[in-house]
């Protein structure tokens, strides 16, 4: 039986989902992001959080920015992630607007610690979670860079991985450190893997 290289199958993988992405005619990327931000919103989970952890979205990436919005308008507390330079882990920053974020590490929007407090408790929360590609248990293609799947390790609250109907998979190649995020949502459905 042939060895399967799981590096090399994801490399491909992440080949074919960002051809994808970058290849989606703009206003069918916006109105798919519309359909994901009204999934999210009738989350009874979103709802209920008082915290949500979300990503600041490149335009590669499924759109956070009306999330985002939504929550600060609502009184939720937002905090978005910063990359350390030292390492591949990343630490959370409570914002309150988008004039809090500055060009960071690999030219991504990240909170500016001076003009924004640190988020120290992980126990509780909605966590939205990037990807290039989802499966139907909530295993997630990434960048390659393991930030989340080491942040989800000792994430104690709900995660909620959002992507695109046509860059699912039944099932992704996974390593010994994937996390699985407990729902899926996309323009089209909405699945619950692990709550």
């Amino acid at each position: 039986m042939p060895v399967i290289n799981l590096q090399e199958r994801k490399r491909g993988l992440r080949a074919r989902f960002k051809r994808y992405r970058a290849e989606c005619p703009p206003a069918l990327k916006q109105l798919l992001d519309q359909q994901l931000f009204e999934r999210v919103r009738a989350l009874g989970e979103y709802r209920d959080a008082d915290i949500l952890f979300a990503y600041i979205s490149q335009p590669i990436e499924c759109d956070t920015s009306a999330i985002i919005k939504d929550a600060l308008k609502k009184g939720k507390r937002v905090a978005v992630p910063r990359c350390r330079a030292d390492s591949h882990e990343m630490d959370f920053y409570f914002i309150q607007s988008y004039d809090e974020l500055s060009t960071g590490k690999y030219g991504l929007l990240e909170p500016v610690p001076q003009l924004s407090k640190k988020a120290t408790d992980f126990s509780h929360g909605l966590c939205l979670v990037p990807g290039l590609s989802f499966d139907l248990q909530g295993y997630r293609l990434g960048f390659g860079k393991g930030y989340y799947d080491r942040f989800l390790s000792r994430f104690g609250g709900v995660t909620v991985g959002i992507c695109y109907s046509k860059c699912m998979l039944g099932e992704l190649p996974r390593g010994a450190y994937d996390r699985a995020v407990d729902i899926v949502i996309t323009e089209k459905f909405c699945s619950r893997t692990g709550c």
